[in-house]
């Protein structure tokens, strides 16, 4: 830690850090085996009817209702990940349930599988770092008081 002077780096490693695994962890990981199981073609078939779009800075994203195939029970504004090109407010889409907790996925396939693992990944990284330069500071310190005490002629303590 001693090597760390620079402030900016000290407020990434204490805080940006964490922040970083809360968000990665929180938002992407519980999708990540959804995520999979669409790219794989797992799943309940269905139909994805758009009922609104929002758009932000970079890209839009479609709401609407899902109806399983099979007659199951719908799941009413829900987002459809990777959206095919084209879909209107009212158009359909063949898309897949895996249990994902915001969403079902277009059958077409698509790199949200690719974006939620990634995000994942970077989050339980972070988490590990953090961790690591807690356990590394945490040892620094008791190794710089057993330096001191020994200097003062106190017993160390363990």
């Amino acid at each position: 830690m001693d090597r760390i002077s620079s402030w900016r780096t000290k407020f990434f490693l204490w805080v940006g850090l964490p922040v970083i695994a809360v968000l990665g962890l929180a938002f992407a990981a519980p999708d990540v085996v959804p995520a999979w199981r669409a790219k794989s073609g797992a799943g309940t078939d269905g139909t994805f009817t758009a009922l609104r779009e929002e758009c932000g800075r970079r890209s839009c994203s479609w709401h609407g209702d899902f109806v399983p195939a099979d007659g199951g029970a719908p799941r009413r504004d829900v987002l459809l990940y990777d959206a095919p090109d084209g879909l209107t407010t009212g158009g359909t889409a063949a898309a897949r349930d895996t249990g994902a907790g915001k969403g079902v996925f277009s059958r077409d396939g698509g790199t949200t599988w690719l974006l939620v693992t990634g995000f994942a990944a970077v989050g339980a990284l972070a988490a590990l770092a953090w961790v690591v330069l807690i356990v590394r500071t945490v040892r620094g310190r008791r190794r710089d008081v057993a330096t001191i005490e020994r200097l003062a002629g106190k017993p160390v303590q363990g």
